[in-house]
């Protein structure tokens, strides 16, 4: 009987093991699902919609299959070389937020792929468009990231729905006509694992009765000797040394410990009563936590989305300071305003051109690289966008941190630093919201500052000609503010006292002709990046007397020497941090600054 056992726990063993295998296996579902898309179309991209890639849950691998080809036509069909049809195998793909792709599309024509909920597939749509191409979108500062591959391109990504793909070949040509979206699906065996443990309880099972009917065959083949029975002797009954005792005195001796049982059982009845009670009675025990309210919910969901990520603006960084690292090597203007524009463009340009003219002046300071300190990003999903950056070397603490402030004036543009400013050696920068919340952009005239960033720059200039006598003078933080040392009125005054009886100087100073960038902090204050120039116009006083050039007035000029006399033009890019209104009566405070010459001539 034992062994018999034994072979049925076995035989249910193996069965519910093999069911269970079985089920992971030759019975189980598809633990994935691609939908596939072919069309025929002659727009140069093709965008795959967010919703599309996330028709599924999961992980979305993107297959683009390339190999795509033009027919020729138009004015061209009667030249043989142009009688061949175009072709090519390069794919390019690029994924961002949808409104970003959309924006760079812009007019051109597309083919839209989305998700069919009827049939449960992917489908393309034409959209019509007036272009007929788009530029190389490998590289552009909108993507989060960029893919460039020939013939196949496989794409594993894991998106939202408000990022869309982008697919095209080299922006003439039609994009690729064949694409493919993979997502996993989760294996539904919800029987296995308890066929498998079964089958494994089972099998141990069966081998414990193996082992119990061994042993108990073992002992049936050993000897069978019964003993004799020895003869039981009589039973002596004993003296009780007890009185005899009545049963009615033994029948309440029970139910009196039976009473005083219940007696000490009632507290730990009733503790357990009051402690249930008080688990489960209405209105008793901690308050339910507030939950946000509906309008502090549309209030967070109704902020714009910041002009770029953490990682995107790191990198637009890196691209930035890589391209300016190599126009100051080579003193290549073009170079530079690849990715300088504004006022920090003209700066180097003027430097470059300076230096060429006299090899012995000085390049201008080169921006530090290594790290990205701040990163504070516009809340926008329109142009032109902005970011402010703070660079710094950790390498060498000798060299101070630079603020570059980026535009992007378009979709289809690259980010420029419109400003490259060098921080004050004991700067300290308001603390701003993270890269991934962003902060927004304040016009010049708002009036959530207690002074407005147009009226900051021109109270600053006034105070740099006028000194004391400026009507803004008192605004500012005088302690710490070197460029007051380098060109204030005070050093003004000085110059001007220097000069021969022969020679006058004339000071001017205005706001400059750039786009003021204000972006709030996380106190309620703003961080005001502007552009000043100050002029200086010096003549000869005497007939026949005459003013000298030097430097970098000389070479940009090319005169040493005039009659007439020189002007010369400075450039000043300044950035302040602006209390809050809640803090008027604190100083505005300069946070850095660069300087230098951007326009030399003769007086006309």
């Amino acid at each position: 009987m034992r062994f018999i056992v034994a072979i049925v726990l076995f035989v249910v063993a193996f069965a519910s093991i093999g069911l269970g295998v079985a089920q992971r296996t030759i019975f189980a579902e598809p633990d994935r699902l691609t939908s596939s898309v072919e069309y025929e179309s002659s727009a140069p991209v093709t965008v795959i919609d967010g919703s599309a890639l996330n028709a599924l849950d999961g992980r979305q691998t993107i297959a683009v299959l390339g190999g795509v080809t033009a027919e020729p036509g138009g004015d061209d069909a009667l030249d043989p070389a142009a009688t061949a049809p175009a072709s090519s195998d390069a794919i390019l793909a690029a994924y961002g937020a949808s409104t970003d792709v959309i924006a760079w599309v812009g007019d051109a024509p597309y083919t839209l792929i989305t998700w069919d909920e009827t049939e449960q597939q992917l489908v393309a749509e034409p959209v019509r468009g007036t272009a007929t191409e788009v530029p190389d979108l490998v590289g552009s500062d909108l993507w989060y990231q960029d893919y460039r591959g020939e013939g196949e391109l496989g794409i594993t990504l894991n998106v939202p729905e408000d990022v869309s793909l982008l697919v095209a070949t080299d922006g003439v040509l039609p994009a690729p006509q064949a694409i493919s979206v993979t997502w996993p699906l989760e294996s539904d065996s919800p029987y296995s694992t308890p066929l498998l443990l079964g089958g494994f309880a089972a099998l141990l099972l069966g081998l414990i009765a193996l082992i119990w009917a061994l042993l108990h065959l073992r002992k049936q083949r050993g000897p069978r000797r019964k003993n004799p029975s020895q003869p039981k002797m009589p039973r002596v009954p004993r003296p009780s040394r007890y009185r005899a005792v009545s049963s009615s005195s033994l029948v309440g001796r029970p139910k009196g410990r039976r009473a005083v049982r219940s007696i000490a059982l009632l507290p730990v009845a009733l503790a357990g009563t009051l402690v249930l009670g008080a688990c489960t009675a209405p209105g008793v025990g901690p308050a339910p936590s507030p939950e946000p309210s509906a309008s502090a919910a549309e209030a967070v969901e109704e902020l714009p989305p910041v002009a770029v990520t953490a990682s995107q603006g790191e990198r637009i960084v890196s691209r930035v300071l890589t391209a300016v690292a190599d126009a100051d090597e080579a003193r290549d203007g073009e170079l530079a305003a690849t990715r300088l524009a504004g006022p920090a463009l003209l700066l180097r340009q003027t430097n470059y051109a300076a230096v060429a003219a006299n090899a012995e002046l000085p390049l201008i300071a080169a921006i530090p690289s290594g790290s990205v300190d701040v990163l504070l990003p516009q809340q926008t999903d329109t142009w032109p966008r902005r970011i402010l950056a703070v660079v710094s070397n950790p390498e060498d603490t000798a060299v101070p941190p630079t603020a570059l402030v980026l535009i992007q004036e378009s979709p289809r543009e690259d980010y420029k630093a419109n400003y490259v400013l060098t921080l004050e050696p004991q700067a300290q920068v308001p603390e701003v919201a993270p890269a991934s919340l962003g902060t927004p952009a304040l016009q010049p005239d708002t009036p959530f500052l207690p002074v407005t960033p147009a009226t900051v720059l021109q109270a600053y200039t006034d105070s740099l000609l006028t000194g004391e006598a400026a009507e803004g003078y008192d605004l500012f933080a005088i302690e710490g503010d070197s460029l007051r040392a380098q060109i204030g009125a005070a050093v003004k005054q000085e110059r001007s006292d220097a000069l021969p009886d022969t020679a006058s100087i004339e000071f001017t100073n205005a706001v400059g002709d750039a786009e003021i960038v204000t972006l709030g902090t996380l106190d309620s204050g703003g961080i005001v990046v502007g552009y000043l120039t100050e002029t200086e116009t010096v003549r000869p006083t005497q007939d026949g007397a005459s003013v000298n050039a030097s430097g970098a007035v000389a070479a940009l000029s090319g005169v040493e020497s005039s009659e007439a006399g020189l002007v010369a033009t400075y450039g000043t890019q300044v950035i302040f941090s602006v209390p809050s209104l809640a803090d008027p009566d604190a100083p505005i405070v300069l946070l850095g600054y660069s300087q230098g010459l951007i326009a030399a001539s003769e007086v006309s």
